[in-house]
């Protein structure tokens, strides 16, 4: 099996190994960067309808955005504002291993077929989310899960704010 296929299940079996592995290797920023356009990709695919072919590039383009607003924040929140003696993290890592927590939503491409979509959203951004933690503990180089979800949480929070006061300024121009 390819070493990127490879870190894409190993990323939804939410090994930490995976994460500290593509944390230290900058070069897979070129993998994460590809896992969260797959994963896009196949959000936009899964929740696009014949009636609005646009939804696949908007649903497309913004979980692509949400990843970097994402990942910016976490980095923020986690290593700038509540570190941890041991947290020694840059943007890059945070990119590179929360890239790879988006590996589940790939299986979201499965939401073509209009009865599993719901459910199957639900479920995988509950997947995803679980990543997301597992991911930015081991790029902060946290002791504890809790701080992890904490951190994740306060950057989904910032994220959804961010780009809802973004949608609504498009709207209204």
């Amino acid at each position: 099996m390819n070493l990127f296929l490879s870190r894409i299940i190993r990323a939804s079996k939410l090994e930490a190994n995976l994460y500290e592995e593509v944390e230290a290797d900058k070069s897979s920023i070129t993998h994460a960067v590809a896992v969260v356009i797959l994963s896009s990709f196949a959000a936009g695919l899964g929740s696009a309808t014949p009636a609005d072919p646009l939804n696949l590039l908007s649903n497309t383009l913004g979980a692509f955005i949400g990843w970097v607003l994402w990942a910016f924040f976490i980095y923020i929140i986690g290593a700038k504002l509540f570190p941890q003696p041991q947290t020694e993290a840059d943007y890059g890592q945070l990119l590179r291993t929360i890239g790879f927590s988006a590996s589940p939503g790939i299986i979201r491409i499965a939401g073509v077929y209009q009865p599993l979509r719901e459910t199957l959203f639900f479920i995988v951004a509950i997947w995803m989310f679980a990543a997301m933690v597992v991911a930015a503990r081991q790029a902060l180089d946290y002791t504890t899960t809790l701080r992890s979800l904490m951190v994740c949480l306060g950057g989904w929070f910032l994220q959804i704010l961010l780009l809802g006061l973004i949608l609504f300024s498009v709207q209204n121009f």
